[in-house]
């Protein structure tokens, strides 16, 4: 029994529960829409929540530690969009990337700190980040709010690439969701994430690094993101710096929450992650398909994180630890 004397296993079954809802949605999209079993359309599903899956995973991260990043899409299309500016005004492939790698890996570094020793809560330290690094790269570093990739890079080319007809980006997010899943349930620095998102106070008291954890995973989202980026630039063939203020931010957190990870820190994983991004997948395109104007399509996505909010409040309740932490 929980705190409220829900039984334990409504939060075990979450998982399951949004599983079986992306599967029952699958079907009645197959039998009632056209075109939706086509292979085309599958590979599309897939692609589409690719990227939206790899930010998630970052997401995830920050999350399980009790925090949470307003900053990763700023992140991942500002610094992409200046990557491609450097490049396309001549500096070299390997000083523009180490520009930008050095750039995403400080606002990282800014945000765990000043979220760790600062003790500034995460929902303003990476919003206002996020913000200054969209002001900041769009009136200082690039020249326009789309930016083209330059033809012939490796970042064209990549966009190409394909393995049994299924795009690249597929095989990255697959490959970074085993490595995100082996570092969180198979090292002990990953553990520690656990720990310290279920309890801070207590993993501190045996001995786990807290803060320099914190600092740690904001890190590794910049990281993450940085590589979205990177991968939407090449399907795309540009970054439109314009998606910083799309709803991408809010389908992140949508992914993440549906999927089953505790708000109040310490719980859920990869395939938490997976199971939202296949319900937000298979939800996406169905509407696409209907038609549904993208107006209403926001305001079904943002009564679903409402709806996802408040289960996980009552699933997942604010423990006294919780409590002392402030906002996430």
């Amino acid at each position: 029994m929980n705190a409220i004397g829900w039984p334990n296993w409504r939060r075990l079954n979450q998982e399951g529960i949004v599983f079986a809802i992306a599967i029952l949605l699958f079907a009645a999209a197959a039998l009632g829409l056209p075109g939706f079993l086509t292979a085309d359309n599958l590979v599309a599903i897939v692609r589409s929540v690719s990227v939206l899956g790899i930010l998630a995973l970052g997401m995830a991260v920050v999350i399980i530690g009790r925090g949470i990043d307003l900053s990763a899409v700023a992140i991942m299309a500002m610094s992409v969009a200046w990557y491609l500016q450097l490049l396309n005004t001549g500096t070299s492939d390997g000083l523009a990337f180490l520009y930008v790698l050095a750039g995403v890996l400080a606002i990282g570094l800014l945000n765990g700190f000043l979220v760790a020793y600062a003790d500034v809560p995460a929902i303003f330290v990476t919003l206002a980040t996020g913000s200054f690094v969209f002001g900041y790269v769009r009136s200082q570093l690039i020249t326009q709010d789309a930016v083209p990739v330059p033809g012939g890079h490796w970042v064209e080319l990549l966009g190409g690439v394909r393995f049994l007809d299924i795009p690249v980006e597929v095989f990255v997010f697959a490959g970074l969701a085993f490595l995100v899943f082996l570092f969180l349930r198979c090292t002990k620095w990953g553990r520690f994430i656990y720990f310290a998102g279920d309890n801070p106070v207590a993993a501190r008291n045996i001995g786990v690094p807290v803060r320099p954890m914190l600092v740690l995973r904001y890190v590794l989202s910049a990281f993450v993101a940085l590589i979205a980026g990177l991968l939407t630039a090449a399907s795309l063939h540009s970054i439109n710096t314009r998606i910083v203020n799309s709803t991408l931010l809010y389908d992140i957190v949508l992914v993440a929450v549906i999927g089953g990870i505790g708000l109040s820190g310490g719980r859920g994983g990869v395939r938490n992650v997976l199971v939202g991004a296949a319900l937000i997948g298979i939800l996406l395109n169905a509407m696409t398909i209907i038609d549904i104007p993208l107006l209403y399509q926001n305001l079904i996505k943002a009564a679903i994180l409402l709806g996802a909010i408040i289960v996980d409040g009552i699933i997942n309740p604010r423990d006294e630890q919780t409590a002392q932490q402030g906002d996430i």
